[in-house]
């Protein structure tokens, strides 16, 4: 319990006053930029990470969202119900439908999942051509799409916009957003409650750090440049037009901390 919560300080305290979340789109514009440059000079050194086998792809990046939504999840539903009780917003009833507002912000993030993705399949299916060993003599097949071609032994060649760069960089800035809600949450030291919020704040955090690195070998191993600066643009603009336009506006999921603006929370967790 005491590591978690000397864990869970320490990870607090670099949140503080949102300076992660004002450089954390920088810092993933900088590693495209930077990563592409390295990537195109041969500059990028043979690790495992280059193969799209590796752990981390196959069971973290390959399911981002899922590994993004369930966590968000429960932090969400405790933290608003927790937030609302302690600064006497509403009552239990109010209090619930505050939370089922705020969970809907998963909703609006799993849609924006599911259109990208299918966007980004359409243009690639669009753009592409396949590639295979056709016998001689043998007339020449049209393909319609990825899959028909992979089911030939064909390789298509077609704008790839990364949907690495895409989810990854969104599933990070949502939950840099999301844990927001500890800079003005009050949890007594020694509840239970406690100890929960700690766990997921934390486990929270390192998958934003696996988002993060896993976000580094994309951009130095895979994709050409425009299709990793589209996939991040993308990603960037889903998160700005949801939580700094949208939830801004009294019909949506609002922010984790209802009507303050990002500049004049205090970080007043109690520690």
């Amino acid at each position: 319990m005491e590591r978690l919560e000397g864990c869970a300080r320490r990870l607090r305290a670099g949140l503080a006053a949102g300076r992660v979340r004002g450089r954390l789109p920088w810092l993933l514009l900088a590693i495209v930029l930077l990563g592409s440059a390295l990537k195109d000079a041969d500059l990028v050194p043979e690790t495992p990470m280059k193969n799209k086998r590796n752990p981390l792809n196959v069971y973290f990046v390959k399911v981002a969202w899922a590994w993004t939504f369930w966590l968000l999840l429960p932090f969400i539903a405790v933290t608003t119900y927790q937030f609302a009780k302690s600064k006497f917003l509403y009552g239990p009833t109010k209090s619930i439908l505050m939370v089922l507002r705020r969970l809907s912000t998963l909703l609006v993030g799993t849609a924006v999942w599911y259109v990208c993705t299918r966007l980004f399949m359409y243009i690639e299916n669009l753009t592409g051509m396949c590639s295979t060993s056709a016998k001689l003599g043998e007339p020449r097949r049209l393909y319609a799409t990825k899959q028909e071609c992979h089911q030939d032994s064909g390789i298509w060649n077609g704008f790839d916009i990364s949907g690495h760069c895409f989810l990854l960089s969104y599933c990070a800035l949502m939950i840099v957003e999301e844990v927001a809600v500890l800079e003005s949450l009050s949890i007594d030291q020694n509840s239970k409650l406690r100890v929960v919020v700690n766990g997921l704040f934390v486990s929270l955090c390192f998958l934003t750090m696996i988002w993060v690195f896993m976000f580094l070998c994309t951009a130095v191993y895979f994709h050409d440049f425009s299709q990793k600066l589209l996939g991040v643009l993308i990603g960037l603009s889903a998160w700005y037009g949801t939580y700094r336009v949208w939830y801004l506006k009294p019909f949506s999921p609002g922010l984790p901390l209802p009507n303050i603006p990002l500049s004049s929370k205090k970080y007043s967790y109690s520690r």
